[in-house]
This record gives C-alpha cells, structure tokens and sequence, in this order.
C-alpha cells in the first residue's frame, strides 16, 4: 500500500531520521511544513504484502533454545536448574555448553529444512533471534555466534526463493518471562528500564541498517515478540513507545528522511485486535506496518477443556477479528496442537493442564494419544490435524496471512509443521482443502 506522502508524513520521515523527537510528540505539531512538489514514495516492499498472502513457517528453537523444542539439550545436561538459555550458559562450562550449540546451529536447520519449506509451496519464514548474538556488554551468560546462521539463512532463502522475517523473541530484561525470551522469570524487566529499551533499539538500528540493502530476501523485522501487555499498562505503553521507536529505525535506515523497504511486524501485546485500531494510521503518513498476532487454543483451562468442533469453532471466530484490523494483520504464530501435553511446553520440569499435572490445572485427559511421534496418531487424531489445519488456514487467510510455529521440534509432531506433511495432515499444497467449508 503506497500512499502519496502529505506535510505530515515528510515530517515524520525527519522526525525518524534525525530523532528530533518521539513519533508520539508528533500530535502537538499542527501547522504543516511548506512540501510543494513533493511527491515522495515508500519504495516497493520485497514482497506485495496486502495483494498476496503470507504462508510461512517459524524456525523456532534453532538461534533461540526452547526447551519443548529441544528437550534433548536440556535433559543432556543433567541440571534440571537449566531451564533457558540463560541458564543454559550459566550453570555449565564455557566450552562444553558452546560446544552443544554449535552442533545444534549446524544441524537443526539446515538447507534442506529451507528448501523442504519452498516445496510445500510456503513464501515466509520468520526467524527467532535473541538480542543476545548482539550484545551481552552487560555480563549476560548467553553465547555469541548465531549472526552466521542468520546470514547462512538469508543467502538460502535468496537460492531458494523465500522471504524472511527477522523476529528479535528476546530483548534484555526479558519483555514477557517466557523461558523463549531466553531467560524465563516471574516477572518481565525490559519494560522497566531504559537501558534494556536503549539496547534493543540500538539492535533494531543495526539490524536495519544491516539488512536494508537485502529486502530481496529480508523483507520484514519483528522488533520484539510478545511484550507481556497482560502484566498491565506499564508494558502496552512501553510496547507502544517502542513501536514508534522501532518505526523510525526500521523503515529510515539510512540516517536520512530516505525510506527503506523492510516493513515492521509489530506485536499486540496480548491485547485485543480492536485496542490497536487506528494506531500507526497510513493518514498519518506512516507506511509499512504489519500487526502480527499470536493464536493458541492451549494456554488456558478452558481452552484445553474444549472439544475437537470447539477448538475449529474458535479458530473460525478469529477470521472475523482480523478483518476488522485497521492494520494489515498476520498470524505470526499458531499450530494445530489442541493440547497442551508437549514435554516442556509450559516450562521445563512442568506438567500439562490437559491432564492435570500443571499446578492448580484440572485433569481433562491423559496426554499419551496427542504427544510424540506422529507415527503413534490415530487415523481419526490425524483427521482432526488436518481440519483444524484447515481451519486456522482459512481463518487466517481473512487477513494477510499466517506463519505457523513451528517448522521441526524433536518430540511433538502435533506442532511440527514438517511432521505434519511428513504424515499427511498438513498438504504438499497448503491451497488444497478436504473441508473447504469448514468456517461455514
């Protein structure tokens, strides 16, 4: 979507440019700037975001560690303090932890994973970065050395065809808690200190200035996943402030009123849809904004107490939400798991709801039938796999698209989208449909 600029965006790109002041002081400014024959243009984005949908994949648990993903790296290390990557580093020796990493970034993803991922006719991946392979100057534990992956990565893409979205899943002080964030805790700091917010700018800065002149391949940056809105206002307002922030160094890269053609993905926090309308607005002269939501049906009590047709229900309801966006709107994450009974899933030494063993949870089911290798599915699992599949698809596609989560992880095939073409209940072509009504 490429608007004529207007007196407020000219402004605007200054404003990014110079960083004469937040995007949000931009409200105070009322009298235009003198812009006749201006006519300038945001350059045409790698991908015809809007006109065509986004069908993609996140390589979760490669540069970033998740326990569920990988439960073999965590159990290997016979400390069960190891919960993150943080204490990954922390509680083992230098070399022997460095040693285990590099072998992952060698092996779990690898050209082949790519061109697999071309060939189920997908156009996207979205590739999880924790800020860490840029920075630890505050004596972090983490390792360095993923910055290669991501460049090796991107020159496959580009042989291959596909585009990429760079997503930054973890920020200093850890925007959410989440042991994804790369340290998992009780409470999120990032929102709480200027520091941690001045360091993930200076990333998303680099990471910008870096990859601007590879929009052939790079087409998007996801300046943080997931900020914990759910905590309270204090982390949507810095959320928002940071959307701004990340705006001005996403789409002006060069240090210049010069527009770059990375488009921004940002989070909506765990808000709804709607708390978003009429943010970031194109009248406004801001261009090149994708609101990227997160959809699970497994991370409550009642969602996992719902039934196969309820679970397909939902997953339709959320189509509707996303037609109302004011912004472009994606599902950047989303499976087919309709439990929550994946090793770790909740955290490593933590049980499921579904079958009570989480901590205040209440037993649904047992856990054996829906977990593990897709081999052990029923026909009958491995029908509803493929509706719901289905389902969320359809649904999704209502807005700009989907980028499922996740493309491999060793032991749970019902969030493996390579397991799911491996054995049937996801299709070669992800435009074939067995229940093409199944959103009424």
């Amino acid at each position: 979507m490429m608007k004529m600029w207007n007196t407020h965006s000219l402004f605007t790109a200054a404003v990014a440019a110079f960083g004469i002041l937040s995007f949000t002081s931009l409200q105070v400014f009322a009298a235009p700037i003198e812009t006749a024959n201006l006519t300038k243009r945001a350059p045409a984005w790698g991908f015809p975001y809007g006109s065509t949908k986004i069908r993609g994949v996140n390589l979760g648990g490669w540069l970033v560690l998740e326990p569920w993903i990988t439960p073999s790296l965590f159990d290997g290390t016979g400390n069960s303090a190891i919960i993150d990557e943080w204490t990954f580093g922390q509680y083992q020796n230098y070399n022997t932890a460095h040693t285990k990493l590099v072998n992952h970034w060698n092996t779990f993803i690898t050209y082949n994973d790519l061109a697999a991922i071309k060939a189920a006719g997908l156009n996207h991946v979205r590739l999880p970065i924790g800020y860490w392979a840029w920075d630890i100057s505050r004596g972090e534990p983490y390792h360095q050395g993923q910055l290669p992956y991501l460049n090796q990565a991107i020159s496959w893409c580009r042989t291959l065809g596909l585009k990429m979205i760079i997503d930054l899943h973890g920020a200093p002080g850890s925007q959410n808690g989440f042991d994804n964030s790369g340290q998992k805790k009780s409470y999120p700091l990032w929102h709480t200190s200027s520091d941690n917010i001045a360091r993930t700018n200076a990333i998303i800065k680099t990471l910008a200035s870096t990859y601007s002149s590879q929009t052939d391949v790079v087409t998007g940056i996801a300046p943080l996943n997931e900020p914990a809105g759910f905590f309270g206002n204090d982390v949507v307002a810095a959320a928002r402030q940071f959307w701004y922030d990340s705006y001005g160094n996403i789409r002006y890269p060069y240090g210049t009123s010069q527009q770059g053609a990375i488009v921004e993905f940002i989070s909506d926090a765990f808000q709804p849809l709607s708390y978003w309308n009429n943010f970031m607005p194109w009248q406004n002269g801001f261009e090149g904004v994708i609101m990227d939501t997160h959809y699970y049906g497994v991370f409550s009590q009642a969602e996992v107490s719902r039934s196969w047709d309820q679970q397909v229900q939902a997953a339709c309801a959320r189509g509707s939400q996303l037609t109302t966006s004011t912004l472009w709107t994606v599902v950047g994450e989303w499976s087919t798991a309709f439990t929550d009974c994946a090793k770790y899933l909740n955290g490593r030494g933590i049980g499921a709801r579904y079958d009570g063993t989480y901590p205040g949870s209440t037993f649904v089911g047992s856990c054996a039938p829906w977990t593990g290798s897709g081999a052990n599915f029923s026909a009958t699992y491995k029908a509803f796999l493929r509706r719901f599949w289905e389902a969320q698809v359809t649904a999704f596609e209502r807005g700009q698209g989907w980028i499922y989560w996740t493309w491999k992880a060793e032991n749970a095939d019902e969030w493996s989208y390579s397991a799911g073409l491996n054995y049937g209940w996801i299709p070669q072509n992800p435009t074939q449909r067995i229940y093409p009504n199944v959103c009424g």
